[in-house]
């Protein structure tokens, strides 16, 4: 079984500072790095790093040729990766004292992605096998709509909330992970109770897990809702936390592992990325979210 990812692969620019940059602010920075990221690259290494075969569908500059390698080290497929002469996508990531992120994204490549290579990586896709995508590519509706007529699983993370989810039919999608304010941004409601109402009601056909940060995450589907709460840790860096849990989850949902111990994991594996600096380099592996879980659950 595997999983194909529709995803942004991103050079990420993370800097280290006091507070965020205000405007007509001049700040200097504390620490700089330059390390793959994007949200679906995120995504792909933590489906890896999580035991599922992942193949990732996407573009990268050229000359960004030590991060295509990077994801084939950690064990991503990108027989469905483009090199091009198109700037890579890239984000400008400030990281305050108190591990919160503000984060400017440059849409490159991951905006030019072929219909031919999604067609031609769906048409490789088997029985049982999953399509995950975010919103930060081009073609996520038509490729979740093309992905269940093929009679694939389809996963969706509206993030970040662009527009994009508007032309989402839910019909199309069998996985939803949502935060509060993609939750919000869908239903039209702020309060998390009436989140939890709204999608138990509209989306019945699904699975919808809504993350809510330092106070766990719920899931929400026909056999009713079931609340994780997180793990006390010291965050170091949340930028890629949310894409960890995804990983995680799917992976452990992909081979129908129950859904309680695929929150568990999730969240076991979120706490662990947010007491590491970086997104990629922040993901651990199954076997320390094994660890962990072993460690706290005793």
């Amino acid at each position: 079984m595997a999983i194909f990812n529709l995803g942004s692969i991103n050079v990420d620019h993370v800097y280290q500072v006091p507070h965020f940059v205000r405007p007509g602010e001049t700040l200097a920075s504390t620490a700089y790095q330059r390390i793959l990221g994007g949200k679906g690259a995120n995504q792909s290494i933590a489906l890896a790093r999580a035991g599922a075969r992942v193949c990732h569908i996407g573009a990268l500059s050229h000359a960004d040729q030590d991060f295509y390698q990077q994801l084939i080290d950690y064990g991503v497929n990108l027989d469905h990766v483009e090199q091009t002469d198109t700037a890579s996508g890239h984000a400008i990531i400030q990281v305050d004292a108190s591990a919160e992120n503000a984060i400017v994204l440059f849409g490159g490549a991951n905006q030019r992605i072929q219909d031919t290579a999604i067609d031609k990586a769906l048409q490789s896709a088997a029985e049982g096998d999953w399509l995950l995508t975010q919103n930060e590519t081009n073609a996520v509706a038509i490729t979740l709509q093309k992905a269940k007529q093929q009679g694939l699983k389809t996963a969706y993370n509206p993030a970040p909330i662009c527009g994009i989810e508007a032309d989402i039919d839910p019909a199309w999608v069998d996985l939803l992970v949502v935060n509060q304010t993609e939750a919000a941004a869908i239903s039209g409601i702020q309060d998390t109770e009436q989140q939890v109402a709204y999608f138990a009601e509209r989306w019945k056909h699904a699975e919808v897990v809504l993350t809510l940060g330092s106070e766990g995450a719920i899931l929400i589907c026909h056999k009713g809702v079931l609340q994780v709460s997180s793990f006390e840790v010291d965050a170091v860096d949340t930028t890629a936390a949310g894409d960890t849990f995804i990983g995680f989850y799917l992976a452990a949902r992909s081979r129908n592992e129950d859904q309680q111990d695929a929150m568990l994991q999730a969240c076991a594996s979120a706490a662990l990325a947010v007491q590491r600096e970086g997104a990629s380099t922040s993901i651990p592996t199954l076997d320390d979210v094994d660890e962990f879980l072993a460690e706290v659950m005793e």
